[in-house]
């Protein structure tokens, strides 16, 4: 007959509810070990780069890329508008100043000065017959009293015989008296004429001077008016090289429209683009160096754009042979000395957080924590960390501004 065996009992460690919950538990702990946290983001280890904060020197310079221009450049301006009729030079040539690098025509300009050249001329005219009235009435005072003292001296020589003879008794009073009345009228003539002539010479005086002073302005008018016609030739105003001359023959020009520029052949300076961050550090008296060449700021540039300012620089003694208008040339501008601070390596961190946070590396390198820090100095290789790291820290260089939590799982 058929006997009933006991089935034995399951371990406790088949039981479906005990496999079940260790199921569920590796879950969770796989789930907290892969899943990232609330506010963090997963980034692989190739795609960050890092880097260790140190004290060390730090070199406070900045290297810029500068273009070589004229120390100085003369603009040449059109004096009087015309139509350019010849070209004495070409572009790029070497002129001297006061040359002559092209003529223009104006038919108008030229009619008028000679309407106003013959209106002068004719003052001038005006003022000399004037000045020739002026002497002809001299010299005929002149003759007035010159004739005058002859009479007089003729009027008593004949008293003076007329009186000899009344005294001997030939000649009555009567016959002396008429002679010594000619002698006092003659006395009083030229007495008058005398007076009249010192009065009518302080006049003249008055009056040729005036005549000169109107016929001085006339001739500097005269002068002006035919200056009118050489402004039809442009010149340089002084001597370089002549850039930018790219007028043709037939072309029209206005007073003051430019006709090309002057540079200073050999006396360069260096024009450089520099971030809007050193705007506060770069100051005019600054040292630099080029190649080998000293150079000094000459000139800051405070106006921003597109992120950048301008500064000039001029070189401390002869400029290095061989440079061009136009050329570029690497410089490093010296902001201050050399001295030991903690620095951290330049990177993208700089551009996404502004410098004032980065992610700082935990000591497993399997997390980065979001760290405020304080940045000063930078140069192309460091940055000077104020506050916030510690030397031997290590950050997360690259750019993390697409990263919105504060903490970085690094797989």
């Amino acid at each position: 007959m058929d006997r009933r065996t006991e089935r034995p009992p399951t371990p406790w460690w088949r039981r479906r509810i005990v496999v079940a919950g260790i199921a569920l538990l590796i879950a969770a702990v796989l789930l907290w070990r892969f899943l990232p946290a609330t506010g963090s983001t997963d980034i692989a280890m190739a795609e960050i780069e890092t880097g260790a904060v140190e004290r060390a020197p730090f070199a406070d310079y900045l290297p810029v890329r500068a273009t070589v221009a004229p120390r100085v450049t003369t603009l040449v301006g059109v004096l009087s508008g015309g139509q350019v009729e010849k070209l004495l030079v070409q572009d790029g040539t070497m002129v001297a100043e006061g040359q002559s690098i092209a003529t223009l025509a104006n038919p108008e300009l030229r009619l008028d000065v000679l309407t106003r050249e013959a209106q002068i001329a004719s003052q001038l005219g005006g003022v000399a017959g004037e000045n020739l009235g002026i002497e002809r009435n001299r010299l005929d005072r002149a003759g007035q009293i010159a004739q005058a003292n002859y009479d007089l001296i003729k009027a008593r020589r004949e008293l003076g015989i007329r009186q000899q003879l009344y005294d001997k008794g030939f000649v009555s009073d009567a016959g002396v008296k008429s002679f010594a009345e000619e002698a006092a009228y003659q006395e009083r003539r030229l007495a008058q004429l005398q007076t009249g002539g010192a009065a009518e010479a302080r006049i003249t005086a008055t009056q040729g001077a005036r005549l000169d002073d109107t016929r001085g302005r006339l001739e500097r008018n005269l002068a002006a008016v035919r200056s009118g016609l050489d402004a039809l030739v442009i010149r340089a105003p002084t001597g370089g090289r002549l850039t930018n001359f790219i007028i043709q023959p037939g072309q029209t020009l206005k007073p003051g429209d430019p006709a090309g520029q002057v540079d200073s052949e050999g006396s360069w300076k260096l024009e450089a683009d520099v971030d809007e961050y050193f705007l506060g550090r770069v100051a005019v008296g600054q040292r630099a160096v080029a190649n080998g060449a000293r150079l000094i700021v000459s000139k800051v540039l405070p106006a921003v754009k597109d992120g950048r300012f301008r500064v000039e620089l001029t070189f401390d003694g002869a400029a290095p042979a061989g440079l061009n208008r136009g050329q570029t040339v690497d410089i490093r501008i010296t902001l201050g000395s050399t001295a030991p601070a903690l620095v951290a390596p330049i990177g993208g961190w700089l551009e996404s957080g502004g410098g004032s946070s980065v992610f700082l590396l935990d000591a497993d390198g399997a997390h980065a924590r979001r760290h405020t820090v304080r940045t000063g100095r930078r140069n192309p290789e460091q940055v000077e960390i104020l506050s916030g790291l510690n030397p031997g820290d290590r950050i997360v260089t690259s750019n993390t501004a697409s990263v919105k939590g504060d903490i970085l799982n690094i797989r």
